[in-house]
Parts: C-alpha cells; sequence; structure tokens
C-alpha cells in the first residue's frame, strides 16, 4: 500500500479523554475513532489489525477441532426466560421491543441460543462430542466504559460452546480450550497467563480467565516469578506436535500452566501465596483480562431440555463449557504490553503491514525507482509493505513509521544509493544496518518466513 493512497488520519496531539496507553496511541494512530461512549468505528489500521487476530482466532479453533458458526446479534428474550437468566443478568444487558412488542435484547453472550441450536438438531450422544464458536460484536452496558477498546460498550468476541456426554469428556474439552488460547496469544506475540477466576454471571465450577501482565491491568495479580517463563515451545515439541485429541496431552499441558501459583485478587489467599512460593520469586502486578474459558456442567442443558439419548438408550442432559476471547480487546492488551514513548511497537504476527518503505527524498528518480523496486519486490514474495511516497519531510515520515509502530523499516536516500546500500531498521531495538536492496528483501523474506 502507498501511503499516499491509503487512509491513515494519525493525531499530532493527545485526544484529553485517553487515559491509557492504547487508547491514545490507537487515536493517535487513526486506528479508531468514537462514535458514542464505550463505542467505536474501526477505520482501515485497526480494522487491519482486527482481522489479523480474527484470522489466527480461526485458525487455531478450527486446529482444536471447533466448527464455526454465525448467530444473530438480537436475541429472543423467551430464551434467556427459560434459562433463569434474563431477569439475574442485570443492567449489562441492553433490552428492546420490536414493532410487534416482543421482547429483544442485544448478545451480550449465546449460552441460551447455541443450547437452542443444539435442543434443535441433535438428539444421540453419537453426534458428541460438539464444539460450535463463532465471532460477533457483543454489546454490554458498561456503567462507566472507559479506556478505549479494553472497556469498552460494544466488541468484538470469540464465543464457543462445548456439548459433550460426560463431565470428562467436557472437562477435556476445557483443557482442549486452554491449550488452543495459550497457542493464539503465543502467536500474537502475547504471554497469557491462566488463572483461577470467578465465574460471574455465566456460572459454573471450573473457570479460568487468561490474563496478559500490564502497568493498566484491572485486576491485581500475584504469582510465581517462574510463571512469566512458561512457553508452549517447553512442552513436548512445542507448538506443532499438540494433539488436541488425546485427553491425557491436553492434561498434561493444563497441568503445566495451571500448577505454578498464579491468582487474581479476587481468589488469593496471601497464607498459601506466602506458604507456596519462596520469597524471592513472589511478585505482585496488574493483569489485563483477554480470555475465559467455563465449565459449567448441566446447568443450561437442564433448564432448557437439551438431551440426547445415551447409549442406554435414555435421554440424558449434556454437558457444557463456554469459551470467550475478546478479539477487539486483545488489540488494547497488545500495544499495553508492547510500545514505547514513539508509539506502538506490533509483534511480527500481527503487525498490519510486514515492513515500511521510507523515500527520503521524493521526486529523486533514483531514489523513486528505488523505493518503487523494492515494493514489487516484496509484494512480489506475498508480503504487505506500506511505502511511505509522501512529499513530507523526513522527520515527519519517521515519526509516522514509529508511530504506527511496523516492526521493520527500510529507509533509501540519495546518499545510501550511491553506495548501493539501504538502512533496515528493527522497530523494537531501534537498530539499524545498511545492506544491498535485494539483500533487505530477502532478510524481510527470512524473518516472515513461518509465520503465518
Amino acid at each position: 500500500m502507498r501511503l499516499s493512497r491509503y487512509f491513515l488520519p494519525v493525531l499530532k496531539e493527545t485526544p484529553s479523554e485517553a487515559q491509557i496507553v492504547s487508547h491514545r496511541l490507537m487515536l493517535r494512530a487513526g486506528m479508531i475513532k468514537q462514535a458514542a461512549a464505550g463505542i467505536y468505528s474501526w477505520l482501515p489500521l485497526g480494522f487491519k489489525v482486527l482481522r489479523k487476530l480474527e484470522n489466527i482466532v480461526h485458525e487455531e479453533q478450527t486446529r482444536a477441532g471447533h466448527i464455526a458458526i454465525q448467530m444473530p446479534i438480537l436475541q429472543s428474550a423467551d430464551l434467556w426466560r427459560e434459562s433463569g437468566r434474563y431477569d439475574d443478568y442485570g443492567q449489562e444487558m441492553l433490552r428492546m421491543q420490536d414493532r410487534h412488542g416482543r421482547d429483544m435484547l442485544y448478545t451480550p453472550t449465546a449460552e441460551e441460543l447455541v443450547t437452542d441450536i443444539f435442543r434443535g438438531h441433535v438428539s444421540s450422544y453419537k453426534d458428541l462430542p460438539l464444539t460450535l464458536y463463532q465471532i460477533q460484536w457483543k454489546f454490554r452496558d458498561e456503567i462507566r466504559p472507559r479506556f478505549g477498546v479494553m472497556r469498552g460498550r460494544e466488541f468484538y468476541m470469540k464465543d464457543g460452546y462445548n456439548f459433550d456426554l460426560t463431565k470428562e469428556d467436557a472437562l477435556h474439552a476445557y483443557n482442549r480450550h486452554l491449550v488452543s488460547y495459550l497457542r493464539t496469544y503465543e502467536r500474537m506475540g502475547l504471554q497469557a497467563i491462566p488463572m483461577r477466576a470467578d465465574s460471574g454471571p455465566i456460572g459454573g465450577d471450573n473457570t479460568h480467565e487468561f490474563l496478559v501482565l500490564a502497568d493498566t491491568g484491572e485486576s491485581e495479580v500475584f504469582y510465581d516469578s517462574d510463571v512469566v517463563n512458561l512457553s508452549l515451545a517447553n512442552v513436548g515439541n512445542g507448538l506443532d506436535s499438540l494433539n488436541y485429541d488425546s485427553h491425557e496431552d491436553m492434561q498434561a499441558i493444563a497441568n503445566f500452566f495451571t500448577s505454578t501459583y498464579a491468582r487474581t485478587d479476587e481468589t488469593h489467599d496471601p497464607k498459601i501465596f506466602e506458604s507456596q512460593v519462596p520469597e524471592e520469586r513472589r511478585r505482585v502486578a496488574r493483569g489485563i483480562e483477554v480470555g475465559q474459558i467455563f465449565y459449567f456442567g448441566t446447568k443450561y442443558s437442564e433448564a432448557m431440555g437439551a438431551t440426547v439419548q445415551g447409549p442406554d438408550g435414555k435421554p440424558v442432559p449434556v454437558h457444557m463449557g463456554s469459551h470467550g476471547i475478546g478479539v477487539s480487546r486483545l488489540i488494547g492488551a497488545i500495544i499495553e504490553a508492547s510500545h514505547d514513548d514513539k508509539g506502538i511497537i506490533w509483534p511480527e504476527g500481527v503487525t498490519p503491514f510486514h515492513c515500511g518503505i521510507v523515500n527520503l527524498k521524493q521526486g529523486d528518480e533514483e531514489a523513486d525507482a528505488a523505493c518503487d523496486k523494492l515494493y514489487s519486490a516484496l509484494t512480489a514474495l506475498g508480503l504487505e509493505p506500506l511505502y511511505d511516497d509522501r512529499k513530507e519531510r523526513a522527520g515527519g515520515k519517521f515519526a509516522t513509521m514509529d508511530l504506527i509502530g511496523l516492526p521493520w523499516r527500510i529507509t533509501v536516500g540519495p546518499r545510501g544509493l550511491k553506495n548501493g546500500v539501504v538502512e533496515l531498521t528493527c522497530r523494537r531495538t531501534g537498530e539499524s544496518e545498511e545492506l544491498s536492496p535485494e539483500a533487505a528483501v530477502t532478510k524481510i523474506a527470512e524473518i516472515y518466513e513461518g509465520i503465518a
């Protein structure tokens, strides 16, 4: 993409309403624009990152054997009355009536709706296990929306629902989700720590939330410092060796990641923290929630008559769980975890463009030709460069590239071209090296080789 043809409304000044880093940088980088309190329009750069995260989530859900569906944003209140949650959910639920006076609601979550789908089409244990998921806009009427996409009222979320014959099978689905989420976060350049949590209005006894450590996190986190060294690369042969069908493998990996002490303030017992964790490894920090998984047994299936014919021919309620990832919230979490005083620093796996090309002397015949050649070479390799071809001073071009956070930048100018070189700069470290244009293209291609 040529920047002169792109819509990138960057701001030089920080908007007064932005209280945290991710909100400030998303507004300044032209990623979002507020439409109403807690509701945002996603502009091209932000929308591009949102789609990248969505694709990673889809790929990892498919890898785990889960099946995508799409449910409506508006739901009938009757289903929620059937489960008993309509009155219990509280004022976060946006309620309304259609022109015929029927009570409706804007989806905050979809346990009732997916249970209705299941009970209408699945009648035998032979059709189990089954996990359905969607990625869809949700709405929760936060009493005080703030922090941009971190705590908005409208948000983009992946919600998944498993249906199993037995508790054992459902807990396998629980562990499978835990592992698939960890893989998802690693691909996004995040380290998310699974912690036991409160189930809230979803219900159930088993639940873990996934938190990214950041100063602006809403929860206080007590953890063993060893937890930050945990990675799926430490398990077996790493990410590509995971066998999601193996109950033993999923249980072992889940145990590996939940055995190290890590608890939020809601479930923390200081005495346990102090007796199980050596003093030199005790840490307290803030955490941003980026996902949560639940096992709630037969809570919804019994209330809504979601049964299957068991092996003995008798009807049995299915065991269920639900699993959510805040896709739009993840963008804020990534920025909170990866930025500096100049702007965003995107991990390679989620960057909106693979590298930037900065022409120091737009209009110079040799510089223009070299930039065009670099742009074509990178594009031919399936990469997406962002070429700053504006007639703008060099300082302004560098400031824009630093603000929007592309991981790599190729700088082209007449002086370097006389020596047959361009400058390749790493956004994260700030380190630069002079390479021939061909070598710069090769290095960028090698960096992204293997990154889906």
